[in-house]
């Protein structure tokens, strides 16, 4: 494999991926995934395997950034992942059970509409909003979000980083800032879950393609990450759509690239 365009492909996958991670908690195997199968010639077991495992990091580092500037849910995060974890099993059953449909596109069309409506109509919810629910009911909502993203992303395959921000947002009524630090919290674990599952079943992956998606993806979790920190809500919100509009438009554009190759 020639090193430049290896090094090239990965660092780009990386960026989608980190800048993604960083912002919105959107999972790394949406952007790198297709990547390397399209670009690398990559299998695709392998290729998730990669994805999940530098999800991994970003996810930890984001966290850690979130959670240090005080936008971190840890106790309704772990009821959530919880559920999430249960139900993904669950639902990755059920899915084996009915006729088989193409839900691939699925999870990349919803980071693209995502993304227009946080710059359309932004998540503007104040932490002072969010202190007003009780913390038994916020419980109650975290369990039963995470038994329907569990159940949605084991059944369709993907779409956990979105399905955890729409519903933070949109459902739960969380602040973007603490919506995507408790969901990058969640994901580090169960992207954790995923890369060891799957290289434990497909053995170990292709390492320098391995280190530098790793590497990379971390490195502009890291930043996007920072940035999202400082930025203000109405500035967040449109980074954050800007991000997730142009990333759903590559990926739809891999995908496509794929099925016509």
């Amino acid at each position: 494999m020639n090193w430049l365009w290896m090094t090239v492909v990965t660092f780009f996958a990386g960026m989608g991926a980190g800048l993604g991670t960083g912002f919105a908690g959107m999972s790394a195997a949406a952007v790198i995934s297709p990547m390397l199968i399209t670009f690398l010639g990559m299998d695709s077991y392998m290729a998730v395997g990669i994805a999940l495992s530098s999800d991994v990091l970003a996810s930890a580092v984001s966290a850690y950034t979130y959670g240090k500037n005080k936008n971190l849910d840890i106790r309704n995060g772990l009821i959530m992942m919880g559920s999430v974890l249960a139900f993904t099993v669950v639902g990755s059953y059920v899915a084996s059970l009915v006729p088989p449909a193409t839900m691939g596109g699925f999870s990349v069309f919803m980071t693209f509409l995502l993304g227009i409506k946080f710059i359309v109509k932004p998540v503007m919810t104040t932490k002072e909003a969010m202190g007003e629910v009780a913390a038994k009911k916020r419980a109650v909502q975290s369990l039963i979000a995470g038994v329907m993203i569990g159940f949605i992303c084991g059944f369709i395959g993907a779409g956990g980083g979105m399905m955890m921000l729409l519903i933070l947002t949109s459902v739960l009524h969380y602040e973007l800032k603490t919506a995507v630090g408790t969901s990058v919290f969640i994901m580090a674990f169960t992207a954790f879950t995923g890369a060891v599952s799957h290289f434990a079943i497909g053995g170990m992956p292709d390492l320098p393609v391995w280190i530098l998606c790793v590497v990379f993806t971390f490195i502009w979790a890291r930043i996007a990450a920072v940035f999202a920190n400082k930025a203000e809500p109405k500035t967040l919100n449109r980074a954050t759509g800007v991000v997730l509009v142009v990333l759903g438009v590559v990926v739809m554009g891999f995908q496509f690239l794929t099925r016509a190759a």
